[in-house]
């Protein structure tokens, strides 16, 4: 099966980590708590412009642009 990578509709800020978490099919938490760690031991800056360019260059999902 074809899987993509999309935002997801499970999402607190714009969908990125749940995305990723769908993805790679695992808990969306999980995600979010190892992307936090990187974001905090990374002195932040990278993990925050990271964050934004996924933000901008992921696409929506079918379920986001049919709702």
């Amino acid at each position: 099966m074809y899987k993509k990578l999309t935002k997801s509709n499970d999402r607190k800020l714009c969908g990125v980590c749940g995305g990723i978490a769908e993805y790679f099919e695992v808990d969306p938490t999980l995600v979010r708590v190892l992307y936090a760690v990187f974001t905090l031991f990374s002195a932040a800056f990278p993990g925050f412009v990271l964050y934004l360019i996924l933000c901008v260059i992921m696409p929506s999902s079918m379920k986001q642009l049919n709702q």
